[in-house]
């Protein structure tokens, strides 16, 4: 059992509590296999939207290029949500920032240093390059 396996088995546990308040569970259909997989991701709530940021490494992502549905696993319930990903340079800096202040435990994890509260400016251009952030809305 690999660490995402085992966020995911706690995600769908009685003992999701502990991480709910910054980690769900998302179950993406693949676009091009149609199998369905889930991944552990964190995430912070803004403007009602549940914002997810990621490494442009990973692949899982491109899945919701131009929007798609899927599965959450969100505070210990299936809902259902609408994905879409952006991918734009100025965008996810500016998304960063507020990312980094709203998550005190992320600027260290990023190598980004924080002056007065304030996420370094190069520091986020910087990692900017190299992040996408998905935006999600549950849907009723």
């Amino acid at each position: 059992m690999n660490g995402n396996d085992f966020m995911a088995w706690i995600l769908r546990s009685p003992l999701h509590g502990m991480f709910s308040k910054s980690m769900m569970l998302i179950t993406i259909t693949g676009r091009k296999t149609g199998k369905k997989f889930s991944i552990p991701v964190g995430y912070y709530e803004d403007g009602g939207y549940l914002w997810t940021v990621s490494s442009r490494d990973r692949t899982w992502w491109r899945n919701l290029q131009g929007g798609a549905e899927l599965l959450l696993r969100l505070k210990g319930k299936d809902v259902r949500a609408f994905s879409d990903t952006d991918l734009n340079e100025e965008s996810v800096c500016a998304r960063l920032v507020d990312f980094l202040i709203h998550m005190p435990q992320a600027p260290r994890s990023f190598g980004v240093r924080m002056e007065n509260k304030i996420p370094n400016a190069e520091d986020v251009a910087r990692v900017g390059k190299t992040r996408l952030f998905v935006k999600t809305k549950l849907l009723e």
